[in-house]
């Protein structure tokens, strides 16, 4: 570890052999698959550049997954300020599932219609209309169930503010759906 301190390439590229599955899934869970391995090898750029901040009391393990995170939160606030409002980007079946769902109030009916990759795709969707930092906190402590402490420690933020973006962005997220007609869905 003092080798790879004191910045030798050689020695860093060991500790990236050994965390890559490490980082790999964590990134996974949180950016679309064909951008994974860009925004993990940003990890690993931003972690080497980063060194001097190491103050190896935490598992390297530990302070690598934080950045991990923030390359991934860096990725989603990048989407965002590129991003085309709208329901454009959603397939044909998506967009008449949601014209189904608008027409008929119904959850029972949008249930029995809707197949699990329809309700991920409009899932994904309407967490692509929450800013950056809303889409983290939601996908940490609701989609991955994460607690308020891990999050914190994961986006570098405070628990008090993890809970009052995860319930200012859940209410969002629930605002988006329900201007679309979808009162209710089930995340997994």
């Amino acid at each position: 570890m003092q080798n790879v301190l004191r910045g030798d390439v050689n020695a860093f590229e060991s500790l990236v052999t050994r965390h890559r599955r490490h980082v790999a899934r964590i990134v996974a869970g949180h950016v679309p698959y064909d951008r994974a391995e860009e925004v993990a090898h940003d990890a690993f750029v931003n972690a080497y550049r980063g060194l001097a901040s190491y103050k190896g009391g935490d598992r390297f393990a530990g302070w690598l997954a934080r950045i991990a995170v923030r390359c991934c939160y860096d990725f989603w606030r990048e989407q965002y300020r590129s991003r085309e409002v709208g329901a454009g980007n959603l397939s044909m079946d998506s967009v008449e599932l949601m014209d189904r769902v608008m027409a008929d109030t119904a959850m029972r009916t949008y249930q029995s219609e809707a197949g699990k990759a329809e309700a991920q795709e409009v899932l994904r969707w309407a967490m692509g209309q929450l800013s950056p930092e809303d889409r983290m906190v939601v996908t940490l402590t609701a989609l991955e169930e994460k607690s308020v402490a891990e999050a914190a420690d994961l986006l570098g933020w405070t628990q008090v503010n993890v809970k009052v973006r995860a319930l200012r962005a859940r209410r969002k997220l629930k605002d988006i759906l329900g201007r679309a007609g979808i009162t209710e869905v089930d995340y997994d």
